[in-house]
């Protein structure tokens, strides 16, 4: 099976628009799709999945405060590191969840055993099918505050691959999660190849060494794309000369296009909007794409 990531070492390089692009390129039969960035998903947005399936996410623990065992000797308050720890008005003491990191230092020092972690539920994941494409897609939304997004991308995966398994589909294509945290990290691990995907812009070549340094931690072989390399041309040359200076392929260039924001503002992968220069450049990279992929794969 054949799992391609698509990532970014920063949010708002296009690193959507082509994953969704190479949805409608890739033959559908043999294709999942997942959406690994947990935090602000925006794949549904262009395939329009209708959810089948929705799976809870407990992805850690948080503490919580018996009161009718409580006496009120505020012990755990002064241990929280995290200030967690209130008091109502009452005087009972309670824990907000969203400040609670899980670390069981207030559950040690209950003299009366009245605090305990419990299994908290971070968010879902979904199994879902494009209604224009009969695309399965999986994907999932992580509940705000919470930190375990790794742990959830983890579980994106293991479904997209779970499906690919049952549907005898052999190629998966991972809308990865931007930058070079968790999320990130679990988007890449064990992948048969990563696009990554920059921009002409010194935050674009800064953040594009940092994806370079974890994908090569991770040892998957990987290309670059630059978009709207033309908006740029100076740092464009920038980000190729160090390309060629780190031996690091570039796979395409893709240019600015019009077409590319009508055809999100339609919500359609640009390939099938149109077929202006980004559509075409779009093409030649998918085309480039799956000769290595495939070619490694023989």
């Amino acid at each position: 099976m054949i799992q391609i990531a698509v990532v970014s070492g920063k949010g708002g390089t296009g690193k959507t628009t082509i994953s969704a692009s190479l949805a409608f390129l890739f033959d559908k039969k043999s294709l999942v799709m997942a959406d690994c960035d947990v935090d602000a998903p925006n794949l549904h947005l262009i395939l329009k999945p209708e959810i089948k399936q929705k799976i809870d996410y407990y992805g850690g623990k948080k503490a919580v405060i018996y009161k009718d065992q409580c006496i009120k000797c505020g012990v755990c308050e002064q241990v929280c590191r995290f200030d967690a720890i209130y008091t109502d008005e009452e005087g009972m003491y309670y824990v907000d969840k969203y400040a609670c990191e899980g670390c069981n230092a207030c559950v040690i020092a209950c003299p009366v055993d009245a605090i305990e972690l419990v299994e908290e539920r971070s968010g879902e994941y979904y199994l879902s099918v494009s209604k224009e494409r009969e695309i399965m897609v999986t994907h999932a939304l992580l509940e705000p505050g919470e930190e375990t997004s790794g742990g959830l991308v983890a579980e994106v995966r293991k479904l997209a691959i779970e499906k690919a398994k049952e549907e005898k589909k052999d190629v998966i294509v991972i809308d990865g999660a931007p930058g070079i945290g968790c999320p990130a990290s679990s988007s890449i691990t064990g992948v048969s190849y990563v696009l990554i995907v920059t921009e002409p812009t010194m935050s674009g070549l800064h953040d594009l060494k940092r994806i370079v340094e974890l994908t090569r931690q991770f040892r998957r072989p990987f290309s670059v794309v630059i978009n709207k390399y033309d908006v740029n041309v100076e740092m464009s040359k920038k980000i190729e000369e160090y390309c060629e200076n780190e031996e690091i392929d570039i796979l395409g260039k893709i240019p600015f296009d019009e077409d590319v924001v009508k055809a999100n503002v339609f919500g359609l992968p640009v390939v099938e909007y149109s077929d202006g220069r980004a559509s075409r450049e779009i093409k030649n990279i998918f085309n480039k794409l799956t000769e290595r992929v495939f070619k490694r794969r023989s």
